[in-house]
């Protein structure tokens, strides 16, 4: 009995010390100093600090745990409570949730479930609406009772499958100040040192390749650097990690903030990664887009033998721009496709023939349209730069997103964007600028990066005609006259909504471009079906623009700008790039037809402030009897700037600003005496 006593327990023990320590992690008493915090010295105004963070990735015993402890300093860091949980799938499953909130007077707070609930219960549903449309949900762990001064601590461990991997990505910068984190990760055992196990019998990726090669990326602070002990586990340590920067105009900040991928590849080296990656690319490619006998005869029936090239590209365009491009007419699931009577399209040929098909579907359809025209022309793959900019040191292929098409001719090279519903002809959108990725050539596959689009590319035009009375009270109409990017942006939210609700949001946006006391409405769109001609939105506005100071009347000398606050003047310094999106010109025409009696005693002056090359601003200035016109132009020739460039930026918006704040004053003329 004695025996069996033991060996039960010898049993027990052996299955205690097989559970991962992370679901045996215990919570930490707070420390003497943290429940009275009321500000961190580390983190001067901060809503929020992380006092520890965690993550643990071992793939041997197939989990990743993650562990917090934070700190709520203000409302704000409130928001901290509600904790987002990735989403699993297949074998994965989240376990060892646990929660809790302790008060500033010690209090605790666990968060519990229904008696009898599974961990996975506490997992709580949060949907998020992006841009007044369209829904995300999440999964959440909502902290309880968390006030300003909570202590905020929480866990939780996914499982997953044990054919599985992680390739794990330490996300090391977060939104608010990190005092201490700690990172581990074990790697299957093939890759642990001294292990003589067959790497390929336990992995292999989607193409059926084994994975020979364990490699990682680092992006870390000075002076921080990974280990790997004996076994082969890695780990960092880090104190003192600064936020991520929030400021305005930030392009995505994935390439720029800490970080630390682990790879397990079939390739040795980043370089072979990416060309074995961009082969198989251009492949599936070239298969898809092969010009088959149907769009051969398609083709046909679009050109003519004696177009040039050009219009043969832009009459091809304007066909496969025709098509419905279900990413904005819906983004459809298998059973309404089944409904209609479509299919996923395998070829090009299967997306002419139903005249429908996704963004990527019709961009390559447009490939092999212009091959069975005769023409030479190549895919490139980029990544969207709304979402991300390429990271060559990041092997992952899925990185890239978008498909666009080189046209070859004449010596020159042409990028074109058909899968971007309403872009015009030779011309992309500003996401597919300046951005990276892979392309076919006539030598094979190399690296991209897009050029810029010129600043004559997109342009803004506002032309006003306003009356203004002997009180100031003003009546008048505004000719807003779009190009490019902001004339697609207008369009596309066409597509994706319905014209009641596009008005609604272009009166939303006219009270920031108004002055003071003027109401402005639209009254109708011009162009809105027609990527190839100018869009134009007919603005009535009324209101009291002038103000009254004895026998004079003060008007705002550029009507646009009275309540616009450039960009960056309140901005001393910076740590991230400066992303605009695109280069443009914006261009102001306002005439005042002024009360009578009255004569233009002072008027903005004429000015000239470049920055050459990056930008420049115009006024101009007239008078005629009974009007005054004021014409502005601000030209900004740059899309991107690196963040030691900011001092020179910064210094052309405060003229900017300076010159806006001009008045025109208006002087009641005197009366004759008889």
């Amino acid at each position: 009995m004695r025996r069996c006593t033991l060996f039960c327990l010898v049993l027990l023990l052996v299955a205690f010390l097989a559970v991962p320590l992370t679901a045996r992690a215990q919570f930490h008493d707070p420390t003497k100093e943290e429940p009275s915090m009321t500000s961190d010295p580390k983190a001067p105004g901060a809503a929020a600090v992380y006092l520890y963070f965690e993550q643990k990735t071992d793939d041997d015993l197939h989990y990743r745990s993650v562990y917090a402890r934070i700190k709520v300093l203000t409302e704000k860091g409130k928001d901290l409570a509600t904790v987002e949980v990735p989403y699993t799938h297949g074998e994965q499953k989240v376990t060892d949730i646990k929660a809790r909130t302790i008060h500033a007077d010690g209090t605790v707070v666990p968060l519990e479930g229904k008696p009898g609930s599974k961990p996975e219960d506490l997992l709580a549903m949060k949907v998020l609406t992006r841009d007044g449309v369209s829904q995300i949900a999440k999964r959440v762990i909502n902290l309880p009772s968390v006030e300003v001064g909570s202590i905020l601590e929480y866990q939780y461990t996914i499982r997953y499958d044990d054919n599985a991997f992680s390739s794990p990505w330490w996300d090391i910068q977060k939104a608010y100040f990190v005092h201490q984190a700690h990172y581990m990760f074990m790697p299957f055992k093939a890759f642990q040192k001294g292990s003589n196990a067959i790497t390929s019998r336990y992995l292999i990726d989607w193409r059926g390749r084994p994975l020979n090669t364990l490699m990682w990326w680092p992006l870390l602070p000075a002076g921080a650097n990974i280990s790997q002990d004996a076994t082969g586990r890695f780990s960092l340590d880090l104190s003192d990690i600064p936020p991520a920067p929030h400021e305005a105009f930030m392009p995505p900040m994935d390439a720029f903030l800490y970080q630390l991928y682990f790879y397990y590849m079939s390739a040795t080296n980043a370089e072979d990664f990416w060309n074995s990656e961009a082969k198989l690319w251009s492949k599936d490619v070239d298969h898809f887009a092969e010009p088959t006998g149907a769009i051969k005869t398609a083709v046909a029936g679009i050109v003519a033998p004696r177009d040039s090239d050009l219009d043969k590209a832009h009459k091809l365009y304007k066909a496969v721009q025709a098509l419905d491009n279900t990413d904005y007419s819906r983004a459809r699931g298998k059973a309404e496709l089944k409904a209609m009577g479509l299919k996923p399209a395998k070829r090009a040929e299967d997306t002419w023939a139903q005249k429908s098909g996704s963004s990527q579907d019709i961009t390559l359809l447009y490939l092999a349209m212009l091959r069975a025209a005769g023409l030479t022309a190549y895919d490139t793959k980029v990544v969207n730069r709304a979402r991300n900019l390429f990271q060559p040191r990041f092997l992952r292929f899925e990185q890239l997103d978008d498909d666009l098409v080189i046209l070859s001719t004449g010596g020159k090279e042409y990028l074109l964007d058909p899968g971007e519903k309403m872009c015009p002809f030779l011309t992309v959108s500003w996401t597919h600028e300046l951005a990276g990725g892979v392309r076919q050539s006539a030598d094979g596959r190399a690296a991209t990066v897009t050029p810029a689009l010129p600043y004559m590319k997109n342009t803004m035009t506002r032309i006003g005609d306003v009356t203004i009375d002997a009180n100031g009270v003003m009546t008048g109409s505004i000719r807003f006259l779009m190009t490019g990017q902001e004339a697609l942006r207008w369009r596309q939210m066409m597509l994706e909504t319905d014209e009641e609700e596009v008005k609604k949001r272009f009166d939303q946006m006219l009270p920031g471009e108004m002055p003071e006391g003027t109401q402005a409405h639209l009254d109708h769109f011009l162009g809105m079906d027609d990527p190839e001609v100018n869009l134009m939105a007919i603005v009535k506005v009324e209101g009291t623009l002038g103000m009254q100071a004895g026998k004079r009347l003060l008007l705002p000398g550029f009507f646009f700008e009275s309540r616009t606050r450039q960009p960056f003047v309140d901005e001393d310094k910076r740590q991230a790039p400066v992303d605009m999106h695109y280069a443009s010109t914006i261009t102001d025409q306002v005439t005042y037809h002024l009360p009578a009696g009255y004569t233009v005693e002072g008027a903005p002056k004429d000015s000239n402030i470049p920055w050459s090359p990056k930008a420049q601003l115009v006024t101009k200035i007239t008078q005629d009897e009974g009007k005054i016109v004021v014409v502005r132009q601000l030209t900004r020739g740059f899309a991107v700037l690196k963040a030691d460039q900011y001092q020179d930026l910064r210094g052309f918006y405060e003229k900017v600003a300076a010159n806006d704040q001009q008045q025109a004053v208006l002087a009641k003329a005197a009366v004759a005496q008889k």
